[in-house]
């Protein structure tokens, strides 16, 4: 019996069974790998803070991925077991002109099947207990929502 590269086993599969694993990573290719690199390098501390919270599955067993690039944008933190990407939200977010990019890249998450959570940087920096804990409650309306 030949199997074909989805029935079989390792990653293929796997990423295979997730769902939205192809339609989320199709788009995944137009933000030049040097713009991600340089994210990741230069991070905020709320950034960086969160990312030690999320990374490794420390967060409800949900595997994350940091400054993914979806489409033309890119997401802080996404989760591809619960489509579920985190915005991170600082002092320049309050500006009206970005204010309208993040309504037009919610829009577009929210139009390909990604949900988007908007979460303060003072919340991840002085409280991250209730950072994890509004995860945890996202997470349980997405799974009633199934």
């Amino acid at each position: 019996m030949t199997r074909t590269l989805s029935q079989g086993r390792g990653w293929f599969a796997k990423a295979n069974r997730v769902r939205g694993f192809f339609s989320a990573r199709k788009t995944a290719l137009k933000v030049p790998t040097q713009r991600i690199r340089e994210l990741r390098r230069n991070q905020t501390d709320a950034e960086h803070q969160a990312w030690h919270l999320l990374r490794g599955r420390r967060t409800l067993g949900l595997k994350f991925h940091r400054q993914y690039p979806i489409g033309k944008y890119v997401v802080d933190f996404y989760c591809f077991d619960i489509r579920l990407a985190i915005e991170l939200d600082g002092g320049p977010h309050s500006q009206p002109s970005q204010q309208a990019r993040d309504a037009s890249k919610e829009d577009y998450l929210r139009q390909i099947g990604i949900r988007v959570l908007r979460v303060p940087n003072a919340m991840v920096l002085e409280d991250p207990e209730a950072f994890r804990a509004k995860i945890s409650r996202c997470q349980l309306r997405l799974d009633s929502e199934k």
